[in-house]
């Protein structure tokens, strides 16, 4: 099952970004909006590192088999509510770069990084839920398929 060991690396991967926002904090201007561009532009730039590792990280373990439990509810939540927050905050971040006055300076490199925070947050919210629908449908990675083997008997085991 190696895309469970892959889908959990890249869970962690996604939510790993944060720890570069207080590291790349780029606020150029005043206001809220300044500072929600700021941590979205950090959030960004942090999973362009952390999503790559998570990914080599988790095909390794998949292949060798050595993380192959599947991810459980509270991870899909976690993923799921930070997917909505990020896609929540750079929607309107993407209106504000394209309106007028124009954001901080380049409205067309500003667009791009909005777009990309959007991008994040619809693809982390949909592997969130993904992993609470793995979790919520039975799908257990580590069970054995059970096969019949001779005639099957009914009653008890003796």
């Amino acid at each position: 099952m190696v895309y469970v060991a892959i889908l959990r690396l890249l869970t962690i991967g996604l939510l790993s970004g944060v720890v570069a926002v207080p590291f790349l904090w780029l606020q150029r201007g005043d206001g809220f909006e300044h500072a929600r561009f700021a941590a979205l532009m950090a959030l960004d730039v942090g999973q362009f590192v952390t999503v790559p590792v998570a990914l080599v990280v988790g095909l390794v373990l998949a292949v060798t088999g050595s993380w192959t439990r599947t991810p459980g509810y509270a991870l899909g939540a976690i993923t799921t509510a930070f997917g909505v927050i990020v896609a929540s905050q750079a929607w309107p971040t993407t209106s504000w770069v394209d309106g007028r006055p124009s954001g901080l300076g380049d409205p067309d490199g500003e667009l791009v990084m909005a777009v990309l925070a959007l991008a994040s947050g619809l693809v982390t919210t949909l592997v969130g839920l993904s992993i609470v629908l793995l979790r919520w449908s039975g799908y257990d990675s580590q069970a054995a398929p059970v096969r019949p083997r001779g005639p099957r008997r009914h009653g008890r085991a003796r």
